[in-house]
């Protein structure tokens, strides 16, 4: 996006310089989850995007300039000066210290600390809450995917199939989500947070957006992002009622490589009539099975955990299946199934205790998530917050907080803050420390400095960090 980065921040911001103690030159804030209603746990992500987009370069004299008329007419106060001395400097003066990306921090644990570097433009750590708050989006997203692969999935696989569930996890969740978001922006960063997890995507924005942002320098782009071709109502509609047979043969024609997959959407009319006598069709079986693709049924309307074991009996009954080492039926390579419609945690959930009981295995089916995958969420889905903890005043440190007696909850943290691993308890843990040194054992690496990023992650190297949260050491299989 093109605009004016000044104009980021909330109105009320743009008058704090004016409101700060006398003989401050120094300032820390953290960005933490205070704790979500569902999830205990936060997937770090989304850093080194938001650097690469804001914080590599500074407003322009011609921003200063646009910014100070606006907030003349706006009711605001505009610290003219301030800005014209970072332009000037040609960088936000700043350090960002985070966890890598990837790591899976428990809630009430800070997961970023910003400092000040220029003691005349302190304030900027402060104004910088806005957009580094923001972050709650790829958190979120992310942290959505952790916990659909690690709570439900890879169970489920564990319990029912006799696949790896490293490998057939990364395309068990399919990112639907592109049209139910509010903009390109947020197709793009929550699409991009999707894959953190998962590697079957529909959401152009996202692959790209992750690409951009998490290649290092020299070193060459990778595809993180999969798709199939696929048929929608209307590329079957348009075959007429009569012609759903037409319009499979012709996706088999079209689509049917060994080893290809495609889906096709089989409610338009009926879904059953659709599996027993079009799925079910003997030209149709015979094309599809001497094609050596895989053909996906798509329902796209019901109740999804009835709806996916009724289209799973009906496939087995027309297709066949086997019966694995673990005593579930599986469908022959041919065949398989993905549901589309109303999928969120809780649905996922339902239709996988549905499969088991009736006793197929998770592998046959995989998910396509859209508006709950990228849309319902916000910012007190985590409750996530960005608070002032430390400054410097007259030359002596002050720890900074807030404690409302209305709702302890929002207590705020205090002084010099950072983060270590308790080895006893297996969980990261928040302390405070000098000014000046950082511990040995620190879990933020600085990642950001006075305009420049310190440290760069592949996507590659974000999804390994990741996965060791899913599957500790002695359970991984190597994934390339």
């Amino acid at each position: 996006m093109n605009y004016n980065k000044i104009l980021a921040s909330d109105s009320y911001k743009y008058s704090h310089w004016l409101q700060y103690t006398p003989g401050t030159d120094w300032m820390m804030s953290y960005f933490e989850s205070r704790g979500g209603e569902v999830f205990k746990d936060t997937l770090f992500f989304g850093l080194q995007s938001f650097i690469k987009d804001f914080l590599l370069s500074v407003p322009s004299t011609a921003d200063i300039m646009e910014a100070s008329w606006f907030m003349s007419q706006h009711g605001e106060p505009f610290n003219f000066d301030g800005w014209v001395k970072l332009k000037e400097l040609g960088y936000w003066p700043a350090k960002i210290r985070a966890v890598r990306e990837g790591t899976v921090v428990q809630k009430n644990n800070v997961l970023l600390t910003i400092e000040s570097t220029h003691p005349e433009l302190f304030w900027v750590v402060s104004w910088l809450e806005t957009v580094i708050s923001r972050l709650w989006y790829p958190i979120n997203v992310a942290s959505l995917g952790y916990h659909i692969k690690k709570d439900l999935i890879i169970p489920s696989l564990w319990k029912t199939s006799d696949v790896d569930p490293e490998v057939a996890s990364l395309f068990m969740l399919h990112d639907f989500g592109a049209r139910g978001v509010s903009s390109e922006e947020s197709a793009a960063i929550g699409g991009m947070a999707h894959l953190v997890n998962f590697m079957g995507s529909d959401t152009c924005a996202g692959i790209a957006k992750a690409m951009a942002d998490y290649t290092k320098t020299a070193e060459p782009r990778i595809m993180p992002g999969f798709s199939i071709p696929a048929s929608e109502h209307s590329t079957v509609t348009m075959w007429g009622r009569n012609g759903e047979k037409d319009a499979l043969k012709n996706m088999i024609d079209k689509y049917g490589k060994p080893g290809k997959l495609f889906a096709f959407v089989s409610d338009s009319y009926d879904i059953f009539n659709c599996i027993k006598n079009v799925w079910g069709d003997h030209e149709i079986k015979e094309m599809l099975i001497k094609s050596g693709a895989k053909g996906v049924v798509r329902p796209d309307s019901g109740h999804p955990p009835t709806m996916t074991v009724e289209c799973l009996n009906l496939l087995g009954e027309v297709y066949g299946y086997t019966t694995n080492t673990k005593g579930y039926k599986v469908l022959p390579p041919c065949i398989g199934l993905i549901y589309g419609d109303g999928i969120n945690y809780d649905s996922i959930s339902e239709i996988l205790n549905a499969t088991e009981k009736a006793g197929w295995a998770t592998s046959n089916v995989v998910f396509g998530m859209g508006g709950a995958l990228l849309q319902h969420h916000n910012r007190d889905t985590h409750k996530m917050a960005f608070k002032c903890c430390a400054a410097r005043i007259n030359g002596k440190l002050v720890e900074i907080f807030k404690e409302p007696k209305s709702d302890l909850g929002k207590r705020s943290k205090k002084g010099v803050l950072d983060l270590v691993m308790d080895y006893d308890t297996h969980r990261f843990k928040t302390i405070t420390r000098e000014f000046d040194k950082i511990p040995s054992d620190s879990a933020l690496v600085t990642v950001f400095e006075n305009g420049s990023l310190l440290q760069e992650y592949s996507f590659e190297e974000i999804r390994t960090n990741a996965r060791s949260y899913v599957f500790p050491v002695g359970l991984s299989s190597t994934v390339s």
